[in-house]
């Protein structure tokens, strides 16, 4: 998995809980994506492993490059 220099020195510090494995299981099938206006992608997903909560997964334009991830609480799934 690609990621980003932040990624790996801030987000995985600051919340040493996430998986890269997570992040790899949403990008490959999020439950919802959106494009932020900077070009970057929101990605959704629920992990089981983590009481089965959303996480949500934000990657540079290109859509593969992981650049943060944490849990959304906000995060609603559209019927």
């Amino acid at each position: 998995m690609k990621t980003t220099r932040y990624f790996r020195e801030q987000v995985l510090r600051k919340r040493p809980y996430i998986r890269e494995e997570w992040c790899e299981r949403i990008l490959a099938n999020p439950i919802a994506r959106a494009v932020q206006p900077d070009g970057r992608i929101r990605w959704w997903g629920t992990v089981p492993e983590f009481g089965n909560r959303a996480l949500r997964v934000v990657t540079l334009a290109d859509g593969e490059t992981v650049h943060n991830a944490f849990p959304d609480r906000d995060f609603e799934a559209s019927s």
